[in-house]
């Protein structure tokens, strides 16, 4: 059986605020369907990304700023966090998870720098909406075997 992510839904309290912000992430603005004063659906496409995100209104009933852990794989983590301050974002200082495996939830366990042997899948830094959904850039240069 085949299946793809597609797409995430991301709520928002501010739908305009929310279009600004990832517009100036230079990601791709899919759609904008303003249907009524209760609907509308936009959607943003990161760089080289096959997935998307919607928000918008009355698309979604979770609170605003309640999805967290949001990752977007990178090949160079300087790069991507230099171009994401350069855009204004506040974004994290480069970190790696005390295990080397992954990351713990919030931010528990973070050890400050890139990880020592700067191991694919092991080093990360975070940023978030003006919501606060928060998103996680993780560096991956060799991707796993079968990936």
């Amino acid at each position: 059986m085949f299946m793809k992510l597609e797409v995430v839904v991301v709520p928002v309290s501010d739908v305009d605020r929310a279009k600004a912000f990832y517009e100036s992430l230079d990601w791709r603005l899919d759609a904008d369907f303003p249907l009524d004063a209760r609907y509308r659906v936009v959607q943003f496409t990161p760089p080289e990304s096959e997935a998307s995100i919607i928000f918008g209104t009355g698309v979604t009933d979770m609170t605003p700023g309640s999805i967290q852990g949001l990752q977007l794989t990178v090949f160079d983590l300087d790069e991507a966090r230099d171009a994401l301050v350069k855009a204004g974002v506040d974004v994290s200082e480069i970190w790696h998870d005390s295990t080397g495996v992954f990351h713990h939830a919030g931010t528990r366990e973070r050890l400050s720098g890139p990880h020592p042997e700067r191991a694919d899948y092991s080093s990360f830094a975070s940023f978030e909406d003006p919501d606060g959904n928060g998103w996680i850039l993780q560096e991956i240069k060799t991707r796993l075997p079968g990936r």
